[in-house]
């Protein structure tokens, strides 16, 4: 069983903030979410196993990945 697995729900709750605020620092993301920005750094590589894709622009906010986007 994947490490990620054992934490769907929390993942699944970073994915819904991220989705509804596009553009979310990782400290509003901690701040939401109620844990340190380093939980939230943390998870982010675990996420991306997950099957939940996002993007860091250069001021460090997270954006998701639009399924229709062509590169």
């Amino acid at each position: 069983m994947a490490f990620w697995s054992k934490k769907i729900e929390e993942y699944e709750e970073m994915d819904q903030l991220i989705q509804e605020h596009p553009g979310i620092s990782a400290a509003e993301l901690a701040h939401e979410l109620e844990v340190e920005r380093s939980t939230v750094l943390r998870r982010l590589p675990s996420l991306e196993e997950a099957g939940y894709l996002y993007y860091e622009d250069e001021e460090g906010r997270l954006w998701p990945f639009e399924a229709d986007d062509e590169g």
